[in-house]
């Protein structure tokens, strides 16, 4: 299992190692020990979910109020998809920049996503299917998008047409967010990651 970290502070890109035979192919797509040194802290598991989206579909971007936060661990278990981190953190040196990774049933990575973060996808095949493991439950009242066709994002989305939720099409911009004080702190999130590092 190899960890790559991007250039957002804090999220990982993560490569299993693949063992496979003619009978098919077994991996270690998630290992908690692992991640735990990697990030300096253990990944508190408190929700699971599994995601279906049809080629095109664009879902994001989404994040959490820190703290508590959602720190995700995201993989593509069919099919394949771009998966998008964004800095959302107010004040991080990177803030507003966003980097891409594909995700898909042949490679089987991972990524590892902080507090902190907004995170989308958008779907290369039919019935892209990913799984992620959460570090909290869902929480409507401190859950929050930001449009992601936003053109101050810029983020290159591979898809002609891409298919947005209702929830995502009525999301503030970038600039509606930072308006309203509705993103993530930089100095809060770090201080946040910092108590996990003490309590894990």
């Amino acid at each position: 299992m190899k960890f790559r970290q991007l250039s957002i502070e804090g999220a990982y890109e993560i490569t299993p190692q693949l063992h496979g035979d003619p009978r098919g192919l077994f991996t270690e797509w998630y290992r908690f020990d692992k991640l735990s040194e990697v990030v300096g802290h253990p990944l508190n598991l408190a929700q699971a979910n599994l995601s279906v989206s049809s080629r095109g579909v664009v879902r994001g971007i989404h994040f959490a109020d820190v703290p508590r936060g959602q720190a995700k661990y995201v993989t593509c278990v069919r099919g394949a998809v771009l998966d998008v981190i964004v800095d959302l953190r107010v004040g991080s040196p990177t803030f507003g920049r966003w980097e891409g990774v594909r995700l898909d049933d042949v490679d089987r990575r991972a990524v590892y996503i902080p507090e902190g973060l907004g995170h989308g996808f958008c779907a290369l095949s039919d019935d892209a299917t990913l799984s992620y493991l959460c570090s909290e439950t869902y929480n409507p009242t401190g859950e929050h998008s930001v449009h992601p066709l936003d053109a101050d994002l810029g983020i290159e989305w591979p898809a002609d047409v891409p298919l947005l939720s209702a929830r995502d099409e009525a999301a503030p911009t970038l600039a509606e967010a930072i308006e309203s004080g509705l993103l993530p702190d930089y100095a809060v999130c770090k201080e946040f990651t910092e108590s996990l590092r003490v309590t894990g």
